[in-house]
C-alpha cells in the first residue's frame, strides 16, 4: 500500500493508537506491515510483521522500558522499525540506537538502510528524500528529523545531542564504563522521549543486572521474553522427560518439540543455557565468577521465596515475620558512608533462636541517619522495654561512627561488645568463616533465608583473583554481609550460652 505525505504526517500523529478495527491492531504495527521490509531467518526479503514478542511488547509497552529476553527474538528489528517509522513521520525527530560494537551498529544501520530502500520512490524522492546517510547517520532535511546508529565502544556517545527516541542495544555486553556511557545517552533524552534499554543475560553484575533490579523503582516497565516465545526454537519431539521437563511443559504449556529444542540447548551452551536462552526472569543472571555460595541452593531458594509480609519506606525495609512477645532477637548493622551513588548501608534482623529472618533495610544512609534507623528497628524488635533486641554494629570502617553516635547522641541500652570492645569486627580471618558459615545455614535450612533482595546479592558473592572475597564488580553485599554478621554473633551466643 502507498501512503502520500500528508497520510505518513496523520498517522505519525497517531501511530500509537490502536484504532477500531477487527484486528486490534496499533497503527504502528498495522503501518511496520504496509512499509517496512526486513531479511527473515531464510534470507528472503519480506514485510515486518509482528512476531508474538514483538506484538507483546507492543501492547505492554510504556515510555520508559527494559527488556530482559533470549538469543534472536527479533527486538532490536522490531524497535528500529518502530522508532524508523516515529522518525519519518513527524518533523524534528532525532532517534538514536546505540549497539555494543561498532560492527553491531553497523548491522543496524543496513537494516534500517533496506526499511528506507523499501520505501515507496515518491517518498525517497520527496518528503524523505535524504541530505546525509553515511554508516550510522540518515538526515531527512524536509523534515529536520534524523535517525542515528553509535557504537557503545564510543564513551562520548550521544553527548551533546537532544534525543527523542533512544533504543539501547545488548547493554549487559556494552565495553568499558557502561554506567557513564548509559549515563551521558539518559541526560540526552527529553523529557516524555521514549527509551527502549535490552539485552541477552551476562551475569549477575554490572550495569544492565542494576537497571534491571531497580527497573521498578526508576518507573520503568519491565518485560521479559523466554526463548519459547520464538516459534522457530524446535526440535525433534523429546521423549522420556525428565520431572522437571515435565514441570516446565506443563507449567508454560510447552510442546514436545521445544523439549526436544531445550535439549539441544543444553548439549550445545550447557551452563550458559539458562544465560543465552533464558526462561526466568531472576535466574538466567548468572554469576561469572566463583560463587561463594552454592548456586543451585540459590537458584531453588529463590524460585520459592515469596514477597514480605509487609513493605515500608518506598521498598527500603522489609517486614518478613512481626515481632512476637517473648521472642529475642539479633539487629545487625552493616555500614556504609552513604550519599546517592555510594553502597548501600544494611540492616538484618533475625530471630536469635531459629535464625529465621525476620526484617531486612537496605538504604543509602550516612552514619547518623542510619543509627536513628537502627535504633529504631531494635527498639521495635524488642522482647519489652526491660529486654531490647541485642544490637550488633560492624566496626570497620564508617562503624565506629555508629557506634559512637550509640554511645552519645543516640543511646542504645544493649550494643554487641567482643572483650569489652563494642562492635563486630571483620576481619580477613573472621570474614571466610561468617561466609561459610552461611553458605552452611543455606544448604542446611533454605527457608530462613526471606528475602530475594538477600539471595540476589549472594549469587554475585564472589572469591576474587586476589584472594579476597566480596561483591563481583559493580554489585552490592551489604545485606550479605549484615545477615552473615547476625548468624555468626547467634553462633557465638548460643555456643557460649551468653546472653550479650
Amino acid at each position: 500500500m502507498g501512503y502520500s505525505p500528508e497520510q505518513l504526517e496523520e498517522l505519525g500523529k497517531h501511530l500509537d493508537e490502536r484504532p477500531e478495527q477487527p484486528d486490534g491492531e496499533k497503527n504502528s504495527v498495522r503501518l511496520a506491515f504496509d512499509l517496512l521490509k526486513i531479511r527473515d531467518r531464510d534470507g528472503r526479503e519480506s514485510p515486518l510483521r509482528a512476531n508474538p514478542v514483538q506484538a507483546e511488547f507492543e501492547r505492554m509497552r510504556g515510555k520508559r522500558n527494559i527488556i530482559v529476553k533470549a538469543r534472536q527474538m527479533g527486538i532490536t528489528t522490531w524497535v528500529a522499525g518502530r522508532f524508523f517509522l516515529k522518525t519519518i513521520t513527524a518533523p524534528g525527530m532525532l532517534t538514536v540506537q546505540v549497539a555494543q560494537t561498532r560492527e553491531a551498529a553497523e548491522g543496524i544501520f543496513r537494516m534500517v538502510q533496506r526499511f528506507w530502500e523499501c520505501l515507496d520512490p515518491d517518498l525517497r524522492k520527496g518528503l524523505l528524500k535524504r541530505s546525509r546517510a553515511n554508516i550510522g547517520q540518515m538526515v531527512f532535511p524536509e523534515l529536520d528529523s534524523e535517525f542515528r546508529v553509535l557504537s557503545a565502544a564510543d564513551a562520548n556517545a550521544g553527548r551533546g545531542l537532544t534525543v527523542q527516541h533512544l533504543h539501547l542495544s545488548e547493554v549487559s555486553r556494552w565495553p568499558g564504563d557502561a554506567a557513564a556511557t548509559l549515563a551521558g545517552l539518559r541526560a540526552a533524552l527529553v523529557p516524555g522521549g521514549e527509551l527502549v534499554m535490552e539485552s541477552t543475560p551476562n551475569g549477575a553484575h554490572g550495569c544492565f543486572y542494576e537497571e534491571w533490579r531497580q527497573a521498578e523503582e526508576n518507573g520503568m516497565v519491565k518485560h521479559f521474553f523466554p526463548w519459547w516465545m520464538e516459534a522457530a526454537y524446535v526440535a525433534a519431539p523429546a521423549k522420556d522427560l525428565s520431572e522437571e521437563e515435565r514441570e516446565l511443559k506443563d507449567r508454560h504449556k510447552l510442546t514436545a518439540e521445544q523439549i526436544g529444542f531445550r535439549r539441544t540447548l543444553e548439549a550445545n551452551y550447557r551452563g550458559l543455557r539458562v544465560q543465552e536462552f533464558a526462561e526466568d526472569a531472576e535466574l538466567c543472571f548468572r554469576t561469572t565468577g566463583d560463587c561463594c555460595f552454592d548456586m543451585d541452593s540459590l537458584d531453588q531458594r529463590l524460585r520459592e521465596v515469596k514477597g514480605p509480609a509487609e513493605v515500608r519506606g518506598s521498598g527500603r525495609l522489609h517486614i518478613f515475620l512481626p515481632p512476637q512477645p517473648a521472642r529475642e532477637y539479633i539487629v545487625a548493622v552493616d555500614p556504609a558512608g552513604g550519599g546517592s551513588q555510594g553502597d548501600y548501608a544494611a540492616v538484618q534482623v533475625i530471630d536469635r533462636e531459629s535464625g529465621a529472618q525476620c526484617a531486612e533495610l537496605r538504604q543509602r544512609l550516612r552514619p547518623k541517619e542510619l543509627t536513628a534507623e537502627a535504633v529504631k528497628l531494635a527498639r521495635e524488635y524488642s522482647a519489652s522495654p526491660g529486654e531490647p533486641a541485642l544490637l550488633v554494629v560492624e566496626r570497620n570502617n564508617h562503624g565506629h561512627a555508629v557506634i559512637a553516635l550509640l554511645e552519645n547522641a543516640v543511646p542504645y541500652e544493649r550494643v554487641y561488645a567482643n572483650k569489652d570492645v563494642a562492635g563486630w569486627l571483620t576481619s580477613a580471618v573472621s570474614k571466610p568463616a561468617m561466609i561459610a558459615g552461611l553458605d552452611a545455614l543455606l544448604a542446611d535450612k533454605p527457608e530462613l533465608f526471606r528475602s530475594k533482595r538477600l539471595l540476589e546479592e549472594c549469587r554475585t558473592f564472589v572469591n576474587h583473583a586476589n584472594g579476597s572475597m566480596g561483591a563481583a564488580h559493580g554489585t552490592h553485599d551489604d545485606c550479605v554481609m549484615a545477615f552473615a554478621i547476625a548468624q555468626a554473633v547467634r553462633r557465638e551466643l548460643l555456643g557460649s550460652g551468653r546472653k550479650a
